[in-house]
């Protein structure tokens, strides 16, 4: 996999920080297309073409490589009369664009491998895509993905747009400002989802347990929300939030830790519900301060079935104090990471709440010519003991259902069931 080119307009910090996560990107991707702002790519031939995307008609549009192989397989020469066919029977021939074709034959090609995250970015969509995950950005604040071929929401992110008006984790998007999802990747959801600061977006809706989908209309805002947040509630018990695994995720949680070990915490709660991953590199270093060090944190699982096994760096602080872990339904990626290594590691483990999303595969992203790209899902993440996570999310010990009403009345009973663990575990 190439790197990302090297360019001046990039934080120092981001530059540094790219190396070490380029190839394991886990899950946050659709969140951060949600809104416009600092990109993580400086592609050289965004920024040095005034249009990306300049109309080709398909009369004057000429191809490179275009002959057929004799020997193949397949007889290509398919394609090029189903091309033939639009530029000369099409109604509104004059009016298609050559190179919205072409990309869109290499979009198929990838999403007939029945894997929505197998995808191919043009160069405009490729430009959009990566914008900062400091959590400073325009959008809703929402992360999506496809579960059983349905546009589902993972997570509103804390305090955004999203959950402000009531989009809940698991929520199915059936339609985006009247336009059905459908047929929709996830890219071209968060094309129609993300806008500016003020504007507005009608998400139809349907939540498991409602007899019909609702509307709902949603504000864009401006998204800033920090990645992890510290209290202690009664009785000593810490609590700790991490919303996603972002660029400032690694020390705040440090900070918050180290809060806990020298309080002398009786308990502590670690809350990942809604968390809809982020960088593998820092779930990693957030499982370094709970578990010891040489402890299994994931293994990676290739096509082929080999393995590769990815430990805890050292900084232990926290692994003798008695914990309890808040997973749901938005709980995904880099959160399922953690809660895996975490269950699989500890005996003083407890995890709470309902079962997460399952998003447990890898995808390395390409630098492709003419300024495209495409990501490529390579690998498939293992708890420890070598369980799936794709596809089959990491179950509670203890189930607990949160409610609708719940929600509307401020009721947190998974937190509420987490408190009272502790409380008996450590005869409080």
């Amino acid at each position: 996999m190439s790197d990302f080119q090297q360019s001046k307009d990039f934080p120092e910090e981001f530059q540094l920080y790219k190396k070490r996560m380029l190839k394991y990107f886990v899950q946050i991707f659709a969140i951060i297309l949600l809104g416009g702002g600092v990109f993580w790519m400086g592609f050289e031939n965004g920024k040095n073409s005034g249009q990306l995307e300049a109309p080709i008609s398909i009369e004057g549009a000429m191809f490179k490589n275009k002959d057929q192989g004799a020997d193949g397989a397949i007889d290509f020469s398919l394609f090029w009369s189903v091309w033939d066919l639009l530029k000369s029977k099409y109604v509104d021939a004059g009016s298609l664009d050559a190179k919205k074709l072409y990309y869109g034959a290499i979009k198929g090609m990838l999403a007939a491998t029945g894997d929505p995250y197998t995808t191919f970015l043009d160069p405009i969509e490729n430009q959009k895509f990566g914008e900062d995950i400091s959590g400073n950005f325009e959008g809703i604040g929402a992360e999506l993905g496809i579960k059983s071929g349905i546009l589902t929401v993972i997570a509103p992110l804390q305090g955004t747009p999203a959950e402000k008006a009531g989009i809940r984790s698991g929520d199915k998007i059936i339609k985006i400002d009247g336009k059905s999802s459908g047929d929709m990747t996830i890219e071209e959801a968060v094309d129609h989802i993300r806008g500016k600061k003020g504007t507005s977006v009608v998400l139809t809706v349907y939540r498991e347990g409602n007899a019909d989908a609702q509307d709902i209309t949603v504000q864009r805002g401006i998204i800033n929300v920090k990645s992890v947040t510290f209290e202690v509630k009664e009785n000593n018990i810490a609590y700790i939030k991490i919303t996603r695994f972002g660029d400032d995720t690694n020390k705040l949680f440090a900070e918050a830790i180290k809060k806990v070990s020298t309080a002398k915490n009786q308990g502590l709660v670690i809350d990942l519900r809604n968390n809809p991953g982020g960088y593998l590199e820092t779930s990693i270093d957030v499982a370094s301060k709970l578990l010891p060090k040489g402890k299994i944190v994931v293994i990676e699982e290739s096509g082929n079935k080999s393995q590769k096994k990815m430990y805890t760096r050292g900084g232990d602080v926290a692994s003798e104090i008695e914990t309890v872990v808040l997973i749901n339904e938005g709980s995904a990626s880099a959160s399922e990471i953690l809660a895996g290594a975490l269950k699989n590691n500890r005996s003083n483990i407890t995890l709470v709440g309902k079962k997460s999303f399952g998003k447990g595969s890898v995808q390395e992203f390409i630098e492709m010519p003419q300024g495209t790209a495409a990501k490529i899902t390579v690998a498939r993440w293992l708890t420890p003991d070598g369980t799936q996570i794709n596809e089959q999310g990491i179950k509670p010990d203890n189930e607990v259902e949160f409610s609708d009403e719940d929600y509307e009345n401020n009721r947190d009973p998974q937190l509420d069931e987490a408190l009272k663990i502790l409380k008996e575990k450590l005869s409080l």
